[in-house]
């Protein structure tokens, strides 16, 4: 085992690496399984969003009314035993709705 201590990662702060050296062995220990669950946490995280965003992606229809926003999703709406799309989109606040026309019962 070298006496030596280790060379820091070229790109991490020189601010980042004095208060590591501060540290005694414990506590480095803790920040070592902080990161590596903070690590683990991000990358989850990621794997969740782009998932989410191919999902919608694939979703998401191509062509959109004049008068609908690109960020608005198709739902379906029941009223009087009989189903119904709508495009819906957030505006500020409040939800927006235009009638898309009936679903199909045969989908």
């Amino acid at each position: 085992m070298s006496h030596k201590p280790p060379t820091p990662p070229t790109d991490l702060s020189t601010e980042m690496v004095d208060t590591l050296n501060r540290y005694s062995p414990e506590q480095l220990r803790y920040v070592a399984r902080y990161a590596e669950a903070l690590a683990a946490h991000k990358a989850r995280r990621v794997a969740v969003d782009e998932e989410s965003d191919d999902a919608e992606r694939d979703e998401q229809p191509d062509d959109f009314p004049d008068d609908v926003p690109s960020k608005a999703t198709i739902t379906i709406k029941e009223i009087n035993d009989n189903r119904y799309y709508y495009w819906q989109w957030r505006d500020g606040n409040s939800v927006k709705s235009k009638y898309k026309g009936p679903v199909d019962p045969d989908e």
